[in-house]
């Protein structure tokens, strides 16, 4: 499955086993994980709430684009949702290409128009109270 919304943690080789040729030289990985400090504050976890069967149609259509836009091999889109613990993972991209450039190239871009297109929200819990966070805003929770 190159495209998945869940609230299990990642498995790295279940992921690029479904990316594995012969063709391919490169394969880059962009793997997100909850850190424990953003905006000058301590996160004690992050809340992921996710409209699922939009969510995954909306990264299909950013695997696709990425397809067309980029010569690589292959490209899988993974994104958690739920209650996240510091050091958790969070969202997982592999681009497969015959060369890492087009990978690396296309990895970035998805993470990208992941975080600017999926309808998946998150919240952080910190020490001074819960906060939504939208690109670089931090709205606290009313």
């Amino acid at each position: 499955m190159k495209v998945r919304i869940t609230t299990e943690p990642f498995d790295l080789n279940e992921a690029l086993s479904y990316l594995l040729v012969p063709e391919a030289g490169g394969y880059v990985f962009f793997l997100g994980k909850v850190r424990n400090e953003n905006h000058g504050r301590r996160v004690k976890k992050l809340i992921y709430e996710a409209y699922e069967e939009m969510a995954v149609k909306e990264m299909e259509r950013i695997r696709e684009e990425a397809l067309e836009k980029f010569p690589i091999i292959d490209i899988l889109i993974w994104h958690r949702y739920g209650e996240l613990e510091v050091g958790e993972d969070t969202i997982l991209i592999v681009a497969s290409g015959k060369h890492r450039k087009e990978a690396f190239d296309a990895c970035i871009w998805a993470i990208d128009e992941v975080k600017r297109r999926v309808p998946v929200w998150k919240r952080e819990v910190t020490d001074e109270g819960t906060f939504w966070i939208e690109g670089d805003k931090v709205l606290p929770d009313k």
